[in-house]
């Protein structure tokens, strides 16, 4: 006998329409239809962009992983005067100083270009380079250092184990981080130049190759055909693309360009660096982001950085604000050098040039505007000016009052151009004389030329505390030292003329040093 609450066979309950549940009522399983409200081809969509938005973060944090593994990095000081771990500057926004140093250690791939001697330690700064950018990247300054210079180094820290290295007198400046590291070498570029450097990058010899090859080559132009067995370096005269082994042997030759010295191979990097850049802005690398990745991919495995820049988006921060950059303001200097006294083998500062460049660098100026100046800094404020409770000065005859100028700057053309400054004020009775160099500019005067010397003290700026009675001088005498090198106000800086080398936009073929033209 059938039961009476038998139901038909299936899984289904039967609904009030006769669908089963799971069921619309035309039979079709529930899951298969679209929520109401939400077309078939917006869930579609939608799937699409999950997983190009899943694929997206899947390519960022491989890139991410893969460069942030690459990085190597160091302490940004040896010394005590700054928190090495501390953010200094808004890497994206602010005025960015980043010391670029070649190491020529001859570790792992580099071991072919030296032996193992050369590979201990720390090495040496093969390249030593300051890159200046603008807080409106407007302006970007490379300043090269010569290996043989000779500094001052400061008291070094090695930060690996505590070791501290003694201040060191007339040394050449890429040793500076043989002993206690690169952060010796950032300590020492700071003191000489009164800069306080943000970041380091030092790449090796194989660094060079990779990138050279990520950019398909780097134009390069020589007077002569060369060869330089050292270096090897051969290329035909006239232009040539670099890329590999020969890149590395056009920025190592110590002796193939001009007369076989360091400032020679300065020149040569600075061509090679203007061309790269060059190179760069016309493609449109910088601002490529995949481009841009692939060679911080091949930069960054041969890269030792500072604690600051030891992250990939600070890398790329630095690429994106120099991919609209003026080629023309991009300003390849040297430090002013000459032999030097000790040993003219080595290199030392010229005075005043290098304390006029370095003060202009201070002061932010553009270095491919000669002349260009900025005020004194506060403390080397003028002389006071009267207030309203100090008496005038009293009335006197400009014209036939005595004002001599005494150069002691070092330069020959100086006095005339203050006497010009003078004569044009009303001084006319001005003369000059050679003087003995001196540090310090000081304003000196006679008895009863005490407001004559107050006069001639605001005209050019002079400090009160500069200014004194000297009872052996007739009438008044500027002696001008070496810290009143240029300009006409003093403690003014302003950019000295000739200073740039060139321009990233110059091509600069190189002159080949006559004892290296290749005669095959």
């Amino acid at each position: 006998m059938r039961r009476r609450d038998a139901r038909p066979q299936g899984t289904g309950t039967a609904g009030p329409t006769g669908a089963r549940h799971g069921e619309d009522a035309d039979g079709t399983p529930r899951h298969m239809n679209a929520p109401k409200g939400l077309p078939l081809w917006l869930k579609i969509v939608t799937g699409v962009v999950s997983v190009a938005l899943v694929a997206g973060v899947a390519f960022a944090a491989f890139w991410f992983i893969r460069l942030q593994t690459n990085i190597t990095k160091a302490p940004l000081s040896a010394g005590e005067t700054r928190n090495a771990g501390d953010p200094l500057v808004d890497d994206k926004t602010d005025r960015l100083q980043i010391l670029i140093l070649g190491s020529d250690t001859r570790d792992g791939k580099n071991a072919e270009y030296g032996s193992t001697e050369d590979s201990t330690g720390y090495g040496h700064s093969d390249v030593m380079m300051l890159l200046d950018i603008s807080a409106d990247n407007k302006r970007v300054n490379v300043l090269s250092f010569p290996r043989d210079l000779l500094v001052d180094v400061p008291q070094c820290t090695d930060r690996t184990n505590n070791q501290t290295f003694p201040a060191r007198s007339g040394v050449m400046i890429n040793e500076a981080m043989a002993e206690a590291g690169i952060g010796c070498a950032v300590d020492t570029v700071n003191q000489l130049t009164g800069l306080e450097i943000d970041h380091f990058m030092m790449a090796d010899f194989n660094a060079v190759k990779e990138l050279s090859h990520a950019v398909g080559g780097v134009n390069v132009c020589v007077s002569d055909p060369v060869f330089d067995p050292d270096s090897r370096l051969r290329l035909a005269k006239g232009d040539s693309l670099v890329e590999g082994e020969q890149a590395l042997a056009f920025l190592r030759t110590r002796h193939a360009f001009g007369d076989g010295g360091d400032l020679g191979r300065i020149k040569g990097q600075q061509a090679f660096l203007s061309s790269l850049t060059r190179k760069l802005k016309d493609e449109g690398t910088l601002g490529n982001p995949q481009r841009l990745l692939q060679i911080a991919d091949v930069v960054t495995q041969n890269l030792t950085v500072d604690e600051g820049l030891a992250s990939v988006p600070s890398l790329l921060t630095i690429g994106g604000r120099l991919k609209d950059i003026d080629v023309s303001k991009v300003a390849f200097v040297a430090v002013p050098t000459q032999a030097a006294a000790a040993d003219i083998n080595r290199l030392e500062l010229i005075e005043p040039q290098a304390s006029q460049l370095f003060a202009a660098l201070r002061a932010d100026l553009d270095l491919t505007t000669p002349g260009a100046t900025a005020p004194p800094a506060p403390s080397e404020s003028p002389a006071p000016q009267p207030t309203a409770t100090t008496p005038p000065a009293p009335a006197y005859d400009k014209a036939i009052q005595p004002v001599a100028v005494a150069n002691g700057s070092g330069v020959a053309t100086r006095a005339q151009e203050l006497m010009t400054v003078l004569t044009g004020n009303g001084f006319a009775q001005t003369v000059s004389y050679l003087a003995n160099p001196v540090d310090q500019t000081v304003l000196y005067y006679g008895p009863g030329f005490a407001d004559v010397a107050a006069d001639v003290a605001t005209l050019f700026g002079i400090p009160a505390a500069q200014v004194q009675e000297a009872p052996g001088v007739a009438g008044v005498q500027l002696y001008v030292g070496t810290d009143f090198s240029s300009g006409t106000a003093y403690g003014a800086a302003s950019v000295p003329s000739d200073v740039v080398n060139q321009t990233a936009n110059d091509a600069v073929c190189q002159q080949v040093n006559p004892l290296y033209i290749d005669q095959q």
